[in-house]
Parts: structure tokens; C-alpha cells; sequence
């Protein structure tokens, strides 16, 4: 890293220098930090960017809440945009610029095609670049300003090395018969809809362990769970940071029955110390509803498989099994289970159809396309 001043984008007259810098660029690295590790509702803190053969800056949404200058560059095809693990990047920014996004590059996704195993920056820029890079800020509040000349480095350092490993994975990409591979995930990766924070009383079901609950117990949880909300809201901070998962799983599990009960439970987290009578209080409401009023069960799941559809799902699990050990890729890199199952379902006959099977993706119908139909007959 170079010891120059870091470059800031804070006002609008320098974001406009900015994109007018930009205008020639053909390539540009990516990457974001963001506060959901220390915040209720996640956003943007930081945008790193860097132009392939120029400069490298970080642009502050903070400060500066309209980024929509940016907007075209995202969207433009003649410019590739490279990210490293680039999902929640691309979602995230989605959702708080709006912004629109074409021929992307994703050094994670390359390298998992690629048979790699160590798939972090880290490892991979070491590994291809032989390069070590610092994560020691991985997990600081990225919404506190100003931040440390530390920070600072280690933002500017995940975009300094994106264009020099793409170069290298793209070489390898094509040594594979691989890059037409990777331009279908690339273009899956750009259409990735915002990110998106779910709430409402149902998202209880999230909580690993409430689908083998009684419907009371999970009327318990229904109302514990709303009061972690409104606490975590209302102290803008990340849910299992008021309690944990598995603390609000118990309450439901084994219900107390008296207030020191509540207490003795909540005593690992001191600052909910005053909130027991109040946890109380929303579970006796829960023991009280009438049984009309607790959660309904979810729906059942599917039917399960036809003998013929049991008998497709076998084949294909051999062909992906065979097809894995023959790229020397992981079984789920070559498909999904989630994906296999909906080809078993389907039964597809016909190249179209089988096109037509969510997840499947062109790349896998061109090269494997009839061994599947094969397979599915």
C-alpha cells in the first residue's frame, strides 16, 4: 500500500470529479463495509473503489447520501466491475443507491469454479499473488467517523489486489474451459434483487429450533421474539446482540414459570437486567391466547416424490457425483441439491424445458445438457 493521503469522496463536487475521472475507465474494483455486525437496521458505510491502472478512494454514503452519479458506471456493460464475494455487496447497494448492475467479475465465484478450496481474499490474493493482506477490521463499526488510518489501509487493501486476481483467475478460467461458466454465475450475481430486512410477528420461524415446537410454545416464542425487536430497535442494535437465539429458543422451550425464572435466564446480559418483568408479562399473554390466535402451523411440506421422480433423483445424484470426481469440483458447485430436486420433479424431455428448470443456468443445459435429460429419462 502506497503511504499517499487516502482519498475521500465526501461532497458532491467531488464525487463529480470523480465520475469524470472515471469516464475512460474500463475496469473498476468494488467492495463495501457495512454496520450490521453493530446496528438494528444495516446500511453502507463505505464504498472502496479502485480503476484499473489508476487511483483507489473510498467514497463516504454518510456524508454524502446521493450517489447516484455512480449510477451508470454500475449499470454500463462496456465497464467490468470486480468484486470479490460480491453478493451482499450487490444487494446492499441495490437497496440504499439504487443502483442497477452489468458485467460483473466476482474473484470468489471464479475460484470456487476453479476447484479452489481457500476461497477468502485473503487466501486467495496470498495464493495467486503471493500477497498477505491484514483482516484485522473485519469487525469494526464501519459507521463511526472519522476512522483510523488502520481502517482506512485495511478498506483500501480489499480493492487494491481485485483487478491483478481476476487477471489471474481469468487466465485460468479460460485454461479450464471454465469462462463461459462464469459469465452465467457473473450474470446471476447482477441480478440479485436489493437486500431486504424482514420483519412482522412470522419471522419467529427464522429461529433455528421453532418448527419443533408446540403451537403454544411457539406462541411463546412469537412474543418473545417481537420483545427482542422492539428492544433491538429501539437501542439500534443487531437482535442477538439484546439476547441470543438459542436464549429466546429457550424461553419457549422449557416456559418459566415465575419471574425469577425470566431473570436467572437473562442474567448472561446485564443491560437487559430491567427488561425480566417485562419478558414475563409477554410470555404469560402468550400461555393466555386462546387457541385460535397461535401461530397456525406451516404448511405442509410438498408430497413426496413419485417412484419415478425418486428414481431420476438417483441418477442425477450419480451423473453429479461422476461429473464432480471428473472437474474435480465440489458435488454442489456442478449443482444444488435444491436445483437437483427440481430437475427430478420436472422430469425435463427437451433441452427448452430443461433451460427452463430454475437454477440450471444456460451454461450447465450447453455442456450438460443432454447427460441430463439422459439422466432425468
Amino acid at each position: 500500500m502506497t503511504s499517499e493521503p487516502t482519498r475521500w469522496i465526501r461532497t458532491a463536487d467531488e464525487l463529480a470529479d470523480l465520475v469524470e475521472e472515471l469516464a475512460p475507465c474500463r475496469a473498476l474494483g468494488i467492495d463495501t463495509e457495512a454496520d450490521s455486525l453493530h446496528h438494528y437496521t444495516e446500511k453502507v458505510c463505505l464504498v472502496q473503489l479502485t480503476a484499473y491502472g489508476g487511483m483507489s478512494c473510498l467514497v463516504d454514503p454518510l456524508a454524502l447520501r446521493d450517489l447516484s452519479p455512480l449510477a451508470p458506471i454500475m449499470a454500463d456493460p462496456s465497464v467490468l466491475k470486480v468484486l470479490h464475494g460480491g453478493d451482499n455487496d450487490i444487494m446492499s447497494m441495490r437497496r440504499d443507491f439504487g443502483f442497477a448492475f452489468r458485467t460483473l467479475f466476482d474473484t470468489s465465484i471464479a475460484a470456487r469454479l476453479l476447484g479452489d478450496t481457500e476461497l477468502g481474499l485473503q487466501a486467495l490474493v496470498r495464493n495467486e499473488l503471493g500477497i498477505e493482506l491484514s483482516k484485522g477490521s473485519q469487525k469494526d463499526d464501519w459507521s463511526k467517523r472519522p476512522l483510523t488510518p488502520k481502517q482506512e489501509m485495511y478498506a483500501l487493501s480489499d480493492v487494491a489486489h481485485l483487478m491483478a486476481l481476476a487477471t489471474r483467475l481469468t487466465e485460468r478460467l479460460a485454461a479450464a474451459g471454465r469462462t463461459h461458466w462464469a459469465r452465467g454465475e457473473f450474470a446471476a450475481l447482477a441480478n440479485l434483487p436489493a437486500a431486504e430486512k424482514r420483519s412482522g410477528p412470522d419471522e419467529f420461524r427464522r429461529i433455528k429450533g421453532s418448527a419443533k415446537l408446540s403451537r403454544r410454545q411457539q406462541g411463546v416464542l412469537r412474543e418473545v421474539y417481537l420483545w427482542r425487536e422492539a428492544r433491538a430497535a429501539a437501542a439500534d442494535r443487531p437482535p442477538f446482540k439484546i439476547v441470543g437465539p438459542e436464549v429466546v429458543l429457550a424461553l419457549a422451550e422449557r416456559v418459566p414459570a415465575t419471574l425469577a425464572d425470566v431473570e436467572r435466564v437473562l442474567a448472561s446480559y446485564p443491560r437487559q437486567a430491567g427488561q425480566a418483568e417485562i419478558v414475563f408479562e409477554a410470555i404469560t399473554r402468550a400461555l393466555e391466547l386462546p387457541e385460535r390466535e397461535l401461530p397456525l402451523r406451516e404448511p405442509a411440506a410438498p408430497p413426496p416424490p413419485n417412484a419415478a421422480a425418486r428414481r431420476r433423483s438417483e441418477a442425477l445424484r450419480a451423473w453429479r457425483s461422476e461429473q464432480a470426481a471428473r472437474s474435480q469440483l465440489d458435488p454442489a458447485i456442478i449443482m444444488s441439491q435444491r436445483v437437483l430436486e427440481r430437475l427430478a420433479l420436472a422430469g425435463p424431455r427437451t433441452l427448452a424445458e430443461l433451460a427452463a428448470v430454475e437454477g440450471v443456468r444456460a451454461w450447465r443445459a450447453d455442456d450438460w445438457g443432454r447427460a441430463l435429460l439422459a439422466a432425468c429419462a
